[in-house]
């Protein structure tokens, strides 16, 4: 397969493999990327919908006023981010609505700050910086879906 023949943006540049450029320049890739990144989203939202108590439980564990308020807002970013990030529509918009929502159930449920040294702290310190890495995640996705259009 000749370097002509892939998308523009798929032509291998100085030092990448063949094989990852192949990989990257293939349709399907940009789906299946967006898909496993907001994927988690999507069935977090399913869930909640499906067990409406159980969503309000959560939000009460952590604290928030107005439970089944707040149940219902996660429910809705939860599943209209990530289908606007899936439908290449409003990318900006579904990626910005994950982000801000990421960053508030990270401050919210991984407060590592406010906890004593241990595995508990621990674990939240990597949950928060991992939830970070998502938020960096959807800025790239909205970045790359503005430099398409």
């Amino acid at each position: 397969m000749s370097t002509t023949s892939l998308p523009r943006a798929a032509s291998p540049r100085a030092g990448t493999p063949r094989f990852a450029s192949a990989i990257l320049g293939w349709g399907g890739t940009g789906f299946l990327a967006r898909l496993a990144l907001s994927g988690a989203y999507l069935l977090g939202g399913l869930v909640k919908l499906t067990d409406f108590p159980g969503a309000v439980a959560e939000q009460a564990h952590f604290g928030m006023p107005y439970p089944a308020l707040f149940a219902i807002l996660t429910i809705a970013v939860e599943l209209i981010g990530p289908a606007l990030i899936l439908s290449g529509r409003l990318v900006w918009l579904g990626a910005g609505m994950l982000g801000v929502f990421t960053v508030l159930a990270a401050i919210t449920a991984n407060a590592f700050w406010t906890m004593p040294p241990g595995p508990e702290r621990f674990g939240a310190t990597n949950a928060f910086f991992e939830h970070l890495g998502l938020v960096g995640g959807f800025v790239l996705t909205a970045i790359l879906a503005e430099r398409r259009d």
